[in-house]
């Protein structure tokens, strides 16, 4: 055969192994059976005809829930699943497709705009798939929820607890917050408002009134009793609306109180001496006999059938100076017992020196402040102490001096903390009688103050990064303060959390 002799070449077929019979009219590649081939049918046929390109949100901003149309109210974190599943209810045509990929595309916290990118595929003529993929805007509106508007309107509510508690500070009702703001426990709530010796709750459902009240009984020690008065009746229908009143009543003990138990329930909890200092406030109360060691829990059941009050408060702590200390050998947990010397710090001169033990044998040395009750020279107005003074079993066991806790002396009364905790939008009742600003900051210094001292009282708070205490503190305060406070108690930053709400403000102050 002739080298320069064409050799004809056998036809091309495609994968199903037809052999092509047109061209495609625009870009010329071979078909079989068709006159345009997909390539170019994409740039001419848009299967995303018809679906919105456009859409509007709706929130709510005080309660952070989105419009689920009609009448629904959801709640959904920022590029969360949910709120994705609610961007695509909202697109119109949406159904007629088949949708293939949907996510996210990052836009500025404060520009009030998501962006959603879609992955769609559609048949169209001759059995041919198309998959596109394009962007949705939604734009975000605000418009308040019902049970918002509720709130910001009077005589709305159907059911109020009221928390009470009858002491003359607020360290219980702190602690207590903290514990509603870090598990949201008031997220149903349409107001809260301040009243004497306690705070209101406001609900718009019974429902979440008697969950909040599962929650007080989980956190604190109460007793509830409920009232309720019919507001409305249709006597046709026999059908009445009541508002309900829950009245929570917490224990009148707090932590660090000195208490004296009536004698015969002192005996039923393992005969513990009747004069006991009180460690913690949970769903019962602990006691701890400073003299022995031994330790007893009260439930409050127990407590309301015979319901006593403290012996002295945290108002009637006196400063010691530990002049000895001589450890005994016996510990139980985290106390070592220790006979300690003291003297008081306002007369300190050494000729009045009072012997006890205590249970802070592990962190007082000689020369450390403690914070303790005289009972020496104390006129107390208690029956129960009464009692135990007049009994020949329980005088001798009365000491002179009840230790509590080491006293850190600080530079100044409001320390610089590179941590902070959250506080509660609460409404004053203008019928009360102005609350004393000095005595409210008093309140709060020590209840910090037992946060940095208590590791214990730590693990159920969520404390967060001080981040503005952080970026103005200056660089010789911050000497200042590290050689003043050198035995103060530190927080680590492990344990802090980032308050995301101040982060929030950050990003919009620089956008």
């Amino acid at each position: 055969m002739d080298i320069d002799t064409p050799v004809p070449m056998a036809p091309q077929t495609n994968d199903a192994g037809e052999t092509p019979t047109t061209l495609c009219y625009n870009c010329g590649a071979p078909l079989v059976g068709t006159t345009i081939c997909p390539d170019c049918m994409k740039l001419q046929v848009d299967i995303s005809q018809g679906i919105q390109r456009e859409a509007v949100l709706n929130l709510c901003r005080d309660c952070e829930r989105w419009l689920l149309p009609p009448t629904s109210w959801q709640v959904a974190a920022p590029e969360s699943r949910e709120l994705l599943a609610l961007c695509l209810k909202k697109l119109k045509g949406l159904n007629k497709i088949r949708v293939i990929d949907a996510g996210f595309i990052w836009t500025e916290p404060h520009s009030r705009r998501i962006k959603v990118k879609l992955t769609i595929q559609d048949s169209v003529s001759d059995g041919v798939i198309l998959q596109q993929t394009f962007e949705v805007i939604y734009i975000v509106m605000y418009q308040q929820c019902p049970e918002c508007q509720k709130s910001y309107t009077p005589n709305t509510w159907r059911a109020s607890v009221q928390v009470r508690q009858n002491v003359l500070h607020k360290r219980t009702f702190l602690y207590l917050e903290q514990l509603i703001l870090k598990h949201r426990a008031h997220q149903n709530t349409i107001n809260i408002k301040e009243a004497k010796n306690g705070i209101d709750f406001f609900f718009a459902q019974r429902n979440h009134a008697e969950g909040f009240l599962d929650f007080l009984h989980s956190a604190v020690p109460v007793e509830v009793s409920k009232s309720q008065q019919i507001i409305s009746e249709d006597i046709h229908t026999s059908t009445k609306s009541y508002k309900f009143t829950y009245s929570a009543k917490i224990v009148p003990v707090c932590k660090d109180d000195l208490v004296v138990l009536p004698i015969k329930l002192a005996k039923q909890l393992g005969n513990i001496s009747p004069l006991l200092l009180c460690t913690r406030i949970g769903t019962s109360l602990s006691f701890l006999d400073t003299n022995t060691l031994q330790t007893a829990d009260l439930s409050s059941r127990i407590y309301w059938r015979a319901p006593f009050t403290s012996l002295a408060e945290a108002k009637d702590l006196v400063e010691f100076i530990v002049l000895d200390v001589e450890p005994t050998g016996y510990n139980k947990g985290k106390w070592f017992q220790s006979e300690v010397t003291v003297a008081r710090a306002s007369d300190f001169s050494g000729d009045k020196q009072f012997f006890t033990r205590t249970h802070l044998g592990s962190i007082i040395h000689p020369g450390d402040s403690v914070l303790g009750y005289m009972l020496t020279g104390s006129n107390f107005n208690n029956a129960q102490f009464d009692e135990i003074e007049a009994s020949n079993t329980y005088k001798s066991t009365i000491p002179d001096v009840v230790l509590v806790k080491k006293y850190y002396p600080r530079r100044s009364k409001h320390s610089k903390r590179k941590w902070k905790l959250k506080r509660m939008d609460t409404e004053h009742d203008p019928y009360l009688l102005p609350n004393n600003k000095e005595s409210v900051e008093n309140d709060f210094e020590l209840f910090l103050r037992d946060v940095e001292e208590d590791q214990d009282l730590r693990q159920t708070l969520a404390l967060y990064k001080n981040k503005q205490k952080d970026d103005t503190a200056s660089v010789a305060d911050t000497d200042m303060m590290n050689d003043d406070e050198e035995e103060v108690p530190k927080i680590n930053m492990d344990e802090l959390l980032d308050d995301f709400d101040e982060l929030e403000i950050d990003d919009n102050m620089q956008g």
